[in-house]
């Protein structure tokens, strides 16, 4: 199709696309707002308001629609964008046989951004509200690096601490809401995780519930006693949107500001602790349960700590996307032994699923060529991924006395990319929040590996394990004075 014959997205425009892109067959204007949602990214709109959409298809649901909500910049210009085509969404689902589109409609509303968020506070304290569901990213929960607790002397903290009904953060947004709530009889509100955290229910209640106590200790218990914080776990790769993107969409018929592709896969295993109701989720696919631990463990440590063993080596060798990396004769073999004989021993089997089962999903998945998931968004923030996806692998084979030379490579190769050049001279631009204070630590490691190894925000009590110490030095050692290559094919070989 021509970019000439493309239709804007919008309600009045449904009916005029093409007939094979699936749409609403229900009526939006019967739609009610039950969900507020902060971060309203790709995968938000591919995930879990896909879940909301198919439900809404069957015709349940009608009053549980999401309005979206953020805190940054990018929120608003995502607000605009959503707006001007009525919170529409093309997702367009990227199969190696091929590609198939849909728009779904599952969010009818998104809240303005201001600085005093006054305006987020107002819509999550009104009583159809029952659900605020968050992706704010890995390292967005004020967890303390070294302590894994609450980080109450964080600037935004503070901030919210002493301005509680001014909130700077997501979290103080929701406490404000919920003394109104308490306050008027309204009740409370599930708080749903969907970030890649172990436990993400239990760090979000330690953030709102920390954060309420540093201002209000009589509502944070109320919080603490009333709300709901289920665990979850979310699995679907979801690329950036971009140029490539936006021209995908118009081939296939659409002019969508923010169309998302995604590969054909989806997982969503949520507690089953809601406060205030839910929608029926398991009947569009969603597993429902009591035990979300392993399914968590599975996919945090096999797909988000497999992201990061090729994600960096990648950068390193200039290697573009996650793909092309699996297409790597050397990147490929390494995810896959480090998987399966250094992670897959420390995870338990899932119903229906062995760890071996899941890498050779992974494989499939990673590989898949049509998904343009580039290696620099995956090694982004490796200082929040690092910590939650492969350090607790690393620490139980310490413990198991299990291999972890892998593991360490992986380490070592972390360290070299953060001195921010690849193996060819060219430049890795910043790529992490905390990314000067890596590339100083980085640059001197080279000469004293134990610069890079005595960050404890990073490995807590690995730092001090000698065994891993010596690994990571001596394959840190071999990537500054042999290349990447070389200590890949060294471990390939061992």
């Amino acid at each position: 199709m021509s970019e000439s014959r493309f239709a804007e997205l919008s309600n009045a425009a449904l009916s005029d696309l093409p007939s094979t892109i699936l749409r609403p067959n229900y009526d939006r204007t019967k739609l009610e707002a039950g969900i507020v949602h902060i971060g309203v990214g790709n995968f938000h709109r591919a995930h879990q308001a896909w879940y909301l959409h198919r439900l809404m298809q069957t015709g349940e649901a009608f009053g549980w629609a999401i309005v979206g909500a953020g805190i940054r910049p990018f929120d608003e210009t995502q607000r605009k964008k959503m707006a001007a085509q009525d919170y529409l969404t093309t997702l367009i689902e990227l199969d190696p046989s091929g590609c198939s589109a849909e728009v779904i409609g599952s969010m009818i509303d998104y809240v303005p951004v201001e600085a005093s968020n006054a305006a987020l506070i107002e819509r999550m304290s009104r009583p159809e509200i029952c659900i605020v569901s968050l992706t704010v990213t890995e390292g967005g929960y004020y967890i303390d690096p070294a302590t894994k607790g609450f980080d109450a002397q964080h600037p935004d903290i503070l901030h919210d601490a002493e301005y509680p009904d001014r909130p700077m953060t997501a979290f103080g947004a929701m406490v404000a809401a919920l003394r109104l709530r308490r306050a008027t009889g309204i009740g409370p509100f599930t708080g749903l995780c969907c970030d890649n955290l172990q436990g993400n229910g239990e760090i979000l209640r330690q953030t709102v519930v920390s954060l309420a106590r540093l201002s209000d200790p009589d509502l944070a218990d109320w919080i603490n006693a009333n709300c709901s914080f289920p665990n979850s776990m979310v699995d679907c790769i979801v690329p950036a949107t971009g140029p490539n993107e936006l021209r995908l969409a118009r081939e296939i018929g659409i002019d969508d500001a923010v169309p998302v592709t995604h590969e054909e896969f989806r997982q969503w295993v949520i507690e089953d602790d809601f406060c205030a109701g839910r929608p029926a989720w398991e009947k569009v696919g969603a597993t429902i349960t009591k035990d979300v631990h392993d399914y968590e463990a599975m996919k945090i440590r096999l797909l988000n700590g497999g992201h990061q063993v090729i994600a960096n080596v990648g950068e390193l060798l200039q290697v573009d996307t996650i793909a092309n990396c699996m297409a790597h004769v050397q990147i490929a073999a390494l995810f896959n032994k480090v998987a399966r004989e250094e992670i897959a021993p420390h995870v338990q089997a899932v119903p229906g699923k062995t760890p071996a089962e899941y890498i050779d999903l992974l494989n499939y998945r990673f590989g898949n060529p049509r998904i343009a998931d580039t290696t620099r968004r995956v090694a982004f923030d490796g200082s929040s991924r690092h910590p939650g996806f492969l350090v607790p692998s690393l620490r139980d084979a310490i413990a198991a006395g299990a291999p972890f030379e892998g593991l360490a490579l992986v380490e070592a190769a972390w360290a070299r990319m953060c001195a921010g050049t690849r193996e060819n001279g060219s430049k890795i631009e910043p790529n992490d929040p905390n990314w000067e204070e890596l590339r100083v630590a980085a640059g001197r490691s080279k000469n004293d590996p134990a610069v890079w190894r005595a960050q404890r925000q990073y490995y807590g009590d690995v730092a001090d394990d000698s065994e891993f110490a010596a690994a990571f030095d001596r394959w840190l050692a071999m990537i500054w004075d042999q290349g990447i290559g070389v200590a890949l094919d060294t471990y390939l070989e061992s």
